[in-house]
C-alpha cells in the first residue's frame, strides 16, 4: 500500500502533543512567558554581571527562560517532524527558531559579560552550589574561546541561518524527494524512505530487495549535487566557526564541547575500522550461505539471518517484551513504558513527510516524545527499547538535575539507549534454550544492535573523518568527492566479502547526523560502554544495576570518563572497546556454530 498522508493517520498511532500544551492560547501564554523573562533578566541584569551574587540571580532566571523556551520549541519542532508536506507546520516551526534566535541574542550578553570576569568572581560563585554550579563550570571551560560580545549576538541572532544545511538537507530528502512504484517479483511495489530502510532492506526476496535498492539509489542520484552542497556549506560553516573560536583544527571543536579527546575519538574509528572487520566480513559470508545467495552484494546486508523464524508482531506485543525485558530495571522504569503506551508518547505512524529513523525529545519539565515507523518486526522493538533507553535516561536526569546539567556529552549520550537493547537480548535469551530461538536473539544483536551502531554509523563516522580532513587542509567536498570517500570507507571495511553494486557510493546521503557535529562515531562509544556495564549486570545483578541508575541520575554532571567510571568501566584505555569487538566476535562465532548445527 502507499504510505498515507499525515491526516489519514488512525490517531492512536499519532504521539500526543497536547501533554505538553492543552491549546494554543496555553502555549502563547508561555510564549508571552518567555518575552516578559528576556525584558526582566536584560533589564535587570545587563551591564551589572559582576559579582557572585549577581551571576548566581540571573542564572536562577536564566534557567525558567530555558525551561519555557525550550518546551514551546519542542512543541513546534516535533508538530513539524511528522509532516515535512505540511507548508503551515513548517512555517510555524520556522517562526518559532526564529523567535528562539531574537530572544537568545538579546541574552547573549549573559555568556559573554560572565566569562569578561576574573575567575576568581566564577568560582566564587561555583563555591555557593546549587543548581547554577555546572553552567558556570562549562563557561569557565568555554572561556578562552568566547568572542567579542557583539559578535556573540550576531551569531546567536543567525543561529536560524546557520541551520540552514540542515533544513535544506532534510526538505530534498522528506518534502522533493518522491519516490515511484517499482516492479519485482510479479508485483508492484510503493517505495519511500522509510519502506526502504524499514522495511526493503530486510525482505527475504532477493528480486524485491535488490530491485528496491536500485530505484532508491537512482532517486537519491537525482539529489545529490543539492545535497552535497548542503553539507559542503555545513562543513566549511564548522571549519570557520573552528577558526573564529581559536581551536586548531575543525575536529577540536567539535570534541571540545564533549569532553573528548582526540585519541579518544581515532581510536573508536581505527580500532573498529581494523579489528571489526574480519569478523563483520565472516558475518556477510554467513548470510550469504544461509541465503543461498548467488553472490553479497551491499543491498542484501541486513538481511536477517533466519527471516522464518521472526515473527509479525503487534505494537502491545512490543509493550509486552520491553515491560518483561526491562523489568531488571526497577519498578518505576517499567510504569514509566507503560506510560510511553498509555499515554501516546510513541508516534508509530508510517506517513508521507515524516522523519526517517527514530528519535527522543525530552523537553524538561516533561515526558518523552518518541518518532519512529512500526513495521511490525523484532528490529521494532528492539529500536523502541532502545528510545526509550534515551526517555529513560533523561526522566531520571531532569528529576535529579538542574536544566544546566542535563546536558549529557554526545560521546555517553547512546549509552543508556544502547544498554536497553543489550538487555532486551539477554532477557530473551533466558527464555528459551531452544539453539533456533537462540540464533535468533544472537542474529537480532548482531544484525540490528551491533551492526547498526559499529558498523552503520562507524563506518558514516570513518567517511565524516575523511571529509573533515580534507576542510581542515582547507579544501571542498562535491558530490563526486563524496561518493568517492564513501566507497573507498566501504571498500576497506567489507573487503572482497561483499560486492559494492552501483549506489552503495550514494550512502553518505542517508544520514542526518552529518549536521550535528562528530555524532556518528559515538553511538559505536555508547555502545562500548553499555557493552561492559551490562556485563557488570549480568554477572553482579543489583549492586550493578544501581549504579547504572546512579549514571542515568547524573545527567551531565560529569564527563564521558566520569560518567563511564561511575558505572565500573574504565574508558582511559582501548580495553573496553577491544572487548566488545571480541563479544561481538563470540557471537558471530556461535551464529556460525549453531547454523552448521541447523
Amino acid at each position: 500500500m502507499e504510505l498515507m498522508t499525515r491526516k489519514d493517520v488512525p490517531q492512536e498511532l499519532t504521539w500526543d502533543l497536547t501533554a505538553l500544551y492543552k491549546t494554543e492560547a496555553d502555549f502563547q501564554s508561555d510564549i508571552d512567558k518567555v518575552k516578559a523573562l528576556t525584558d526582566k533578566i536584560e533589564g535587570e541584569y545587563k551591564g551589572k554581571l559582576t559579582t557572585p551574587e549577581n551571576l548566581l540571580g540571573c542564572l536562577d532566571l536564566y534557567r525558567e527562560w530555558q525551561q519555557t523556551l525550550w518546551f514551546a520549541a519542542n512543541y513546534k519542532n516535533l508538530a513539524a517532524s511528522v509532516d515535512y508536506n505540511d507548508p503551515e507546520l513548517q512555517e510555524e516551526d520556522g517562526a518559532m527558531s526564529r523567535l528562539c534566535a531574537q530572544l537568545a541574542s538579546r541574552l547573549s550578553f549573559i555568556d559573554s559579560e560572565i566569562t569578561a570576569q576574573p575567575d576568581s568572581v566564577l568560582e566564587a560563585a561555583i563555591a555557593v552550589g546549587g543548581p547554577n554550579t555546572g553552567y558556570l563550570k562549562e563557561l569557565l571551560w568555554w572561556k578562552p574561546h568566547q568572542l567579542e560580545p557583539q559578535t556573540e549576538k550576531v551569531l546567536a541572532a543567525l543561529s536560524p541561518a546557520l541551520g540552514t544545511p540542515y533544513n535544506v538537507y532534510n526538505m530534498a530528502k522528506l518534502a522533493d524527494m518522491r519516490f515511484p512504484t517499482f516492479n519485482a517479483a510479479g508485483e508492484e511495489h510503493p517505495l519511500g524512505y522509510s519502506l526502504f530502510e524499514d522495511k526493503y532492506e530486510y525482505d527475504p526476496c532477493t528480486e524485491v530487495r535488490r530491485e528496491a535498492f536500485r530505484r532508491f539509489s537512482d532517486k537519491l542520484r537525482e539529489y545529490q549535487n543539492v545535497t552535497a552542497a548542503a553539507y559542503q556549506s555545513q562543513v566549511q560553516k564548522e571549519k570557520t566557526m573552528a577558526a573564529l573560536r581559536g581551536f586548531g583544527s575543525v575536529f577540536d571543536y567539535l570534541l571540545f564541547d564533549q569532553h573528548v579527546t582526540r585519541e579518544m575519538y581515532d581510536r573508536q574509528i581505527d580500532l573498529i575500522m581494523g579489528k571489526l572487520a574480519p569478523h563483520m566480513r565472516r558475518y556477510a559470508r554467513l548470510i550469504q550461505k544461509v541465503h543461498g545467495l548467488d553472490k553479497m552484494t551491499y543491498a542484501d546486508l541486513k538481511l536477517p539471518v533466519d527471516p522464518s523464524f521472526s515473527p509479525k508482531l503487534t505494537i502491545e506485543d512490543s509493550k509486552n517484551y520491553i515491560e518483561k525485558g526491562l523489568s531488571i530495571l526497577g519498578e518505576d522504569y517499567v510504569q514509566m513504558v507503560r506510560d510511553a503506551y498509555s499515554e501516546r508518547w510513541v508516534d508509530f505512524a508510517q506517513n508521507q513527510g515524516k522523519s526517517t529513523g527514530g528519535f527522543c525529545a525530552s523537553p524538561y519539565g516533561g515526558h518523552s516524545f518518541i518518532l519512529f515507523s512500526w513495521h511490525g518486526g523484532m528490529s521494532d522493538v528492539f529500536t523502541l527499547a532502545h528510545e526509550l533507553g534515551h526517555a529513560g535516561h533523561f526522566k531520571a536526569c531532569n528529576a535529579a538535575q538542574s536544566i544546566f546539567d542535563t546536558n549529557v556529552s554526545t560521546y555517553f549520550v547512546e549509552a543508556p539507549s544502547t544498554m536497553n537493547e543489550l538487555i532486551m537480548a539477554h532477557y530473551l535469551l533466558s527464555t528459551s534454550e531452544d539453539k533456533r530461538f537462540r540464533r535468533w536473539v544472537l542474529s537480532n544483536m548482531v544484525g540490528n544492535t551491533y551492526y547498526h551502531n559499529f558498523v552503520t554509523h562507524l563506518l558514516e563516522a570513518a567517511y565524516q573523518r575523511e571529509v573533515y580532513r580534507i576542510v581542515d587542509a582547507g579544501g571542498s567536498v562535491q558530490a563526486e568527492t563524496l561518493s568517492a570517500i564513501m566507497k573507498d570507507t566501504l571498500q576497506k571495511f567489507w573487503g572482497d566479502a561483499v560486492e559494492l553494486t552501483e549506489g552503495a557510493e550514494l550512502t553518505w546521503m542517508r544520514q542526518p547526523h552529518y549536521y550535528m557535529g562528530l555524532y556518528s562515531y559515538t553511538y559505536s562509544a555508547g555502545l562500548t560502554v553499555a557493552t561492559a556495564a551490562c556485563k557488570r549486570i549480568q554477572t553482579e545483578g543489583q549492586p550493578a544495576v544501581e549504579d547504572w541508575k546512579r549514571v542515568l541520575r547524573a545527567g551531565g554532571t560529569g564527563t564521558p570518563l566520569e560518567l563511564a567510571k561511575m558505572a565500573g568501566v574504565d574508558i582511559s584505555t582501548d580495553g573496553p572497546l577491544l572487548d566488545t569487538i571480541e563479544t561481538i566476535g563470540g557471537m558471530i562465532d556461535e551464529i556460525c556454530a549453531i547454523s552448521d548445527q541447523l
